[in-house]
């Protein structure tokens, strides 16, 4: 186990449980298996290390910004289960008894994320839709990542969600300019963290997204 703890290492500071970590374990074996019937990740990255650190790891790391107080939190377009799983099998340990709603319009993917909740436990819904058919939604925190370019995720969340509490976005290497031109749109309030898996990206915590009036 303390090999896994040092493989984990860029969570240091996030004081992830060892249970935890086991969990993340079985859930890279459960998608690495199913990644060879079905494309959920690219073939070329699923290799334990990869994945771990790609993946995982890079998922975990916005649980600070997760309002884990929250009855509802959302996965505005789960793939993989990256974020929503990921934070689900923090969440659980945690004993926090917040739902995870995982939307993701695949069948595949869909039927993905229904086996790897079962065998983990997890407390989700996967919800086999398009999230930008939805309407009134409620949620406590959103998160979405490698979804839609941010002014996309922005206009779904202020459109098709009446009340949500923050959103979660993962940035890359360009992420500054696409904020910088996302508000001469949009107001909103937010907060930056570096990530800890990729030099140059970070992550986006956003709240009170109001759209600009044109005169």
């Amino acid at each position: 186990m303390d090999n896994y703890l040092q493989k984990y290492s860029l969570l240091k500071e996030q004081n992830v449980s060892r249970e935890t970590l086991l969990e993340f374990e079985m859930f890279i074996s459960i998608l690495k298996k199913k990644n060879e019937e079905i494309n959920i990740i690219s073939k070329e990255t699923a290799k334990d290390d990869i994945i771990r650190e790609r993946h995982v790891i890079d998922s975990a790391q916005i649980i600070d910004f997760v309002d884990l107080n929250s009855t509802i939190i959302t996965d505005i377009g789960s793939g993989g289960g990256m974020p929503g799983i990921i934070i689900s099998i923090m969440a659980k340990k945690l004993n926090n008894s917040a739902k995870f709603y995982l939307y993701e319009k695949s069948h595949h993917k869909s039927a993905f994320l229904r086996k790897v909740s079962r065998e983990l436990k997890l407390n989700t819904e996967v919800i086999q839709e398009n999230i930008f058919e939805a309407q009134n939604l409620e949620s406590g925190t959103i998160m979405a990542r490698a979804f839609k370019p941010l002014p996309i995720v922005l206009d779904l969340v202020y459109k098709n969600f009446s009340n949500y509490k923050n959103l979660i976005l993962f940035m890359g290497k360009n992420g500054e300019k696409i904020l910088e031109d996302a508000l001469k749109n949009w107001d909103f309030n937010f907060e930056k963290k570096k990530s800890i898996t990729s030099e140059g990206s970070f992550i986006l915590n956003i709240k009170n997204i109001t759209k600009k009036v044109k005169y």
